[in-house]
């Protein structure tokens, strides 16, 4: 297939004094954020708007998905202490309303970092009892300990994502991964939750999957209650990740909007430059709205 990106894939470079802020307050805080690390086309239209994702636990994952840039290692540096302070720190200085918290993956410690990251939320907690918080986690190796462990920290969203169709699964993510550890995560988390609590998950396309395929994906994720749902295009990040195998058209992603919403999501974002994390608080808007 052809390398060069269509027109509706082109973004702007980075750039503005709130997108130079932000940038400037997480250096200052030696924090990291998914939209650095992954190399996200976004970045500059969530910077520029004031939010971000931040991820803890380190800038290095222990899996090597074929898909993604986060860099990688078998036993990255021990997570910092201070890092829950320093997020929350970061919040309280940029005035955000809603906040996502995503992590890598830390197979080498024994709760794949849940604590970790519950111990951020409760940060954020203190320092604004309404403030809403989102946490995009990993799989914990199917772990209910660790899922427990992030659930009960309250947050309003518990987001992981399946990323891919089931047969291609083997083909895209660490072989530590796999499609019925994530669903099984997903069904865990809702079913532990005795505050109100979403689960949402994010399907990349364009890396050879088939309609029926995704519709299939939806389904099971409908299946297991999650009611937050985002579609976007893959986009190769490097030469040494996946290739594209096609570009997906504005118009499929309305397709696969109109499918998703058919099955009963209360919030879907589809499109080209859709990521699991983007406008995640107008999307959570959106499915309470819908529910009120």
């Amino acid at each position: 297939m052809r390398t060069t990106r269509p027109d509706w894939l082109k973004v702007r470079l980075p750039g503005g004094p709130r997108y130079a802020a932000l940038k400037a307050t997480l250096r200052d805080l030696d924090l990291h954020t998914v939209c650095e690390e992954a190399r996200c086309p976004n970045i500059g239209a969530c910077w520029g708007a004031g939010t971000a994702t931040f991820m803890v636990l380190g800038d290095a994952c222990t899996r090597g998905c074929r898909f993604c840039a986060v860099r990688t290692a078998r036993r990255p540096a021990a997570p910092d202490p201070d890092e829950p302070a320093h997020v929350a720190r970061a919040v309280a200085a940029l005035g955000l309303d809603h906040v996502v918290l995503t992590c890598v993956d830390r197979d080498d410690l024994p709760d794949g970092g849940a604590a970790h990251l519950a111990e951020t939320v409760r940060a954020l907690r203190a320092l604004d009892p309404t403030l809403s918080v989102e946490c995009l986690t990993s799989d914990y190796r199917g772990d209910p300990a660790a899922v427990r462990t992030v659930v009960d920290a309250r947050p309003q969203v518990f987001a992981h994502n399946l990323e891919t169709v089931e047969r291609l699964q083997g083909a895209v993510r660490d072989p530590r991964c796999g499609y019925a550890q994530s669903l099984s995560v997903l069904e865990q988390a809702r079913a532990h939750a005795t505050h109100p609590m979403r689960t949402k998950s994010s399907l990349m396309v364009g890396l050879g999957e088939t309609l029926p395929e995704v519709y299939a994906a939806m389904r099971d994720l409908r299946g297991v209650g999650v009611s937050l749902l985002t579609l976007g295009q893959y986009l190769q990040p490097s030469h040494r990740q996946l290739p594209v195998a096609a570009w997906v058209s504005p118009a499929h992603f309305d397709t696969y909007a109109a499918l998703a919403r058919a099955l009963g999501f209360e919030g879907v974002a589809a499109g080209p430059l859709v990521r699991s994390s983007y406008q995640a608080g107008a999307l959570l808007e959106a499915a309470e709205g819908r529910r009120t």
